[in-house]
């Protein structure tokens, strides 16, 4: 292990300000544990088949709709034999093979149907209960293609009751296809418009990293702070996750990751996982296409050290953000009104803290799916656990929204 991977996993909250005794921590719940996935339906309520290639379609995305209904993305990053990239989850499933259902529909999961229009490759989406509405952003290419076909790098905007195709918004213009990783999304539903982080993944070690504002209304896409030092991996930064170097030999180059807006759109929040920082931007600079590189950077702000590595975020009606920590198995919260870092909640039992998202009832919840061991081949087909945690946002000490 390298001396900084050793600082990572030996530095102490209180270095960072986020001293906190464990007694004092609410306690994470594992909600559900599944033993893989399954698109298959089976009869009198018992367990389906799993998917054969279920250790290659790991769960990573979760986003609820206002009824409390979940869908959740599989991306096809190892493989692309699943039948679905974005499905509906049986959340009252509570033995064996998460039971899926392709949202909309298996067709419009098919990566052999025009890649214009079909889901292939979905890892950040979300569920806008606004207008009823899904928003997927498909980095466009599938395991094993080098770049993604013309077309096939877009936000899809699908209706949750119908299904129904709403708008297709490509974005060729502003991802690369073969240097961009589109990670994840966050929308502006009463504004119509999407925030989008290119990680720039494919492009290691010289991340082509970038924010992609995409707006509804005229179907325009624009690319801003690309390559900025705040969406870049950290020079000098392994990530660490249970004390170890994720891919030693080969360590992970993650830029912007994680990305949410405050509740009132206002201002826009990013993670980088090879960095451990959290950093904001107001949004009014980023929706104007016109303005320049020069005076975004210059309203960059870093919030602080989160403690350890980052994936996904995401903020709470009262404007709290939360942010996993996959260095520390749990969640950090920033309080944006005092700027205050603190560790929330943590569990030896949470392997890789994913996407996270807020319940309509109030509760946290993210997936955790041991996705560095996935992308490393170290999980052997029979061994994969998805699964959800819970942490009931009211026993932490902070109203439901």
């Amino acid at each position: 292990m390298s001396s900084i991977s050793k600082h990572l996993a030996a530095m102490t909250l209180t270095a960072f300000g986020l001293a906190a005794h464990a007694d004092d921590q609410p306690a994470l719940e594992r909600w559900r544990s599944y033993a893989g996935v399954s698109w298959e339906q089976a009869p009198n309520g018992a367990d389906p088949v799993a998917f054969a290639g279920s250790v290659k379609a790991p769960i990573a995305g979760i986003h609820f709709d206002g009824q409390g209904a979940a869908y959740v993305s599989t991306p096809r990053l190892l493989s692309d034999g699943a039948p679905a990239t974005i499905s509906r989850l049986d959340t009252g499933g509570r033995t064996g093979p998460a039971r899926l259902t392709a949202f909309p529909s298996l067709r419009a999961n098919d990566i052999t149907a025009p890649v214009q229009t079909s889901l292939r490759n979905v890892l950040g989406f979300h569920v806008d209960r606004r207008n009823g509405w899904l928003w997927a952003l498909d980095l466009g290419f599938v395991a094993a293609e080098q770049e993604s076909p013309p077309g096939a790098q877009k936000v899809l905007v699908l209706d949750l009751a119908s299904g129904r195709v709403v708008k297709c918004i490509p974005l060729d213009g502003v991802a690369d296809r073969k240097a961009s990783f589109l990670n994840d999304i966050a929308v502006d539903e009463h504004r119509r418009v999407a925030y989008l982080s290119d990680s720039g993944l494919r492009s290691a070690p010289d991340n082509a990293a970038g924010l992609i504002v995409v707006d509804f209304a005229s179907g325009r896409s624009w690319r801003v702070l690309d390559r900025h030092p705040s969406l870049m991996p950290r020079p000098g930064v392994q990530v660490v996750a249970h004390g170890r170097d994720v891919w030693p030999g080969h360590p992970m180059m993650l830029g912007i990751n994680g990305i949410a807006l405050s509740p009132d759109a206002a201002v826009l929040y990013w993670s980088v996982t090879t960095g451990t920082h959290v950093y904001s931007v107001p949004t009014a600079l980023l929706r104007d296409p016109q303005t320049g590189t020069g005076a975004i950077a210059a309203h960059v702000r870093d919030l602080g050290d989160v403690g350890g590595n980052t994936d996904g975020i995401v903020t709470d009606a009262a404007g709290a953000l939360y942010i996993t920590d996959v260095t520390h198995n749990g969640i950090v919260r920033y309080d944006p009104t005092t700027a205050a870092m603190a560790r929330l909640a943590s569990s030896d039992g949470v392997h890789w803290p994913d996407t996270v998202a807020i319940h309509p009832n109030g509760d946290l919840v993210f997936t955790a799916s041991k996705l560095d061991q996935h992308f490393a081949g170290a999980v052997k087909n029979g061994d994969e656990r998805y699964e959800l945690w819970r942490l009931p946002l009211q026993r932490a000490g902070q109203a439901r929204p």
